[in-house]
């Protein structure tokens, strides 16, 4: 074990990309403080070295308790709503959770002196892109109400930076997928609205097919392109932006992506292919929210030194499936 890097406050450190990233924090020789209120995290994800503080962000009490009774170096800020459909139905949800409970975490850490954080950001502030792939200095037009959130708060820490010095690193990330290639981690969503978590279930039996929404988009095979990363990838991306602030202390926006393009229909083929069976699908509407095509040019970050290493098809497939496959087993066994 490496001697101690400083002790990092991770919100939404139960959850899918933050357990995740916690587990590689501890891995680097970093402390680990977990702030959810598990709303959308699972206590099974919770690392067993790590801290775990049950409670919500916009808790001002609670932040501020937490801040001034540990001495924290840096915050990586996940906790968020994140369902893009869920938004456009309910914008309030949206704008409470990812709005007023991150302003509430800048308070505490502003009033504690605990002066950097990386921030979980999405692609969604890109709105329907111009240009494929996409830039950080690409314009930013959001479509939905999640994409809005994600935007707004990425303002905010430029205001923050400004008004007191907080720097902050926003990264912008495309389709967290796959599973902890150990098998320890991996999605825990009840209801999976994302596509492979989907498809799995379909090839499990848990459902008897998947909806393909939208197959009349401008597109080579007419439905949604998107990039796929590697949720290990993501996690890592996340250090090396922690150990980049922590060094250089400025903020910045980096892209997290592959830079590669997979449609619905090509990700339902890849599966058949990797899992050997057959993929049950219908086609239906267009959902609200949807852009078209998102590909992330992340030039900027792979020049300071960044790679995913996971995010191959065949293996955030294969690593997804795994966990389903001991998630099946783990609720067999329970059932007797």
């Amino acid at each position: 074990m490496e001697k101690q890097k400083g002790l990092i406050l991770v919100t939404g450190g139960a959850g899918y990309i933050g357990s995740h990233t916690v587990k590689e924090l501890v891995k680097c020789g970093y402390k680990v403080i977990i702030l959810d209120n598990l709303s959308a995290g699972n206590k099974r994800l919770i690392h067993p070295e790590a801290v775990f503080i049950e409670g919500d962000c916009g808790d001002s009490e609670l932040t501020d308790r937490i801040f001034s009774k540990y001495k924290i170096d840096a915050v990586i800020h996940f906790a968020a709503s994140i369902e893009v459909e869920e938004s456009m139905h309910i914008p309030g949800k949206y704008i409470e959770n990812n709005i007023c409970s991150g302003k509430n975490l800048l308070e505490s850490m502003k009033k504690n002196n605990c002066m950097l954080m990386i921030f979980s950001s999405s692609a969604a502030v890109y709105g329907i892109p111009k240009k494929i792939p996409v830039r950080e200095s690409d314009d930013t037009k959001t479509i939905n109400c999640y994409g809005f959130t994600k935007l707004a708060f990425e303002e905010m820490l430029r205001y923050y930076d400004l008004a007191y010095g907080i720097k902050s690193i926003s990264l912008r990330y495309f389709n967290a997928s796959g599973a902890d290639p150990d098998g320890e981690l991996g999605s825990m969503h009840k209801h999976p609205t994302h596509l492979i978590p989907i498809i799995l279930q379909a090839a499990l039996g848990e459902r008897d097919k998947i909806k393909i929404f939208g197959t009349d988009y401008q597109t080579a095979d007419g439905t949604c392109i998107r990039d796929f990363i590697h949720v290990t990838d993501l996690a890592n991306a996340h250090i090396f932006a922690l150990s980049y602030l922590m060094k250089n202390k400025i903020s910045d926006v980096f892209n997290v992506g592959t830079g590669k393009g997979v449609s619905v229909r090509e990700m339902i083929k890849a599966s058949e292919e990797v899992l050997n069976t057959k993929i049950n699908y219908e086609e239906s509407e267009r959902r609200s929210g949807d852009p078209p095509s998102l590909i992330a040019n992340a030039e900027k970050i792979k020049k300071l030194g960044w790679s995913p290493k996971y995010s191959d098809l065949r293996t955030i497939i294969k690593t997804a499936y795994n966990w389903e496959l001991k998630k099946e087993k783990e609720r067999r066994e329970k059932m007797g």
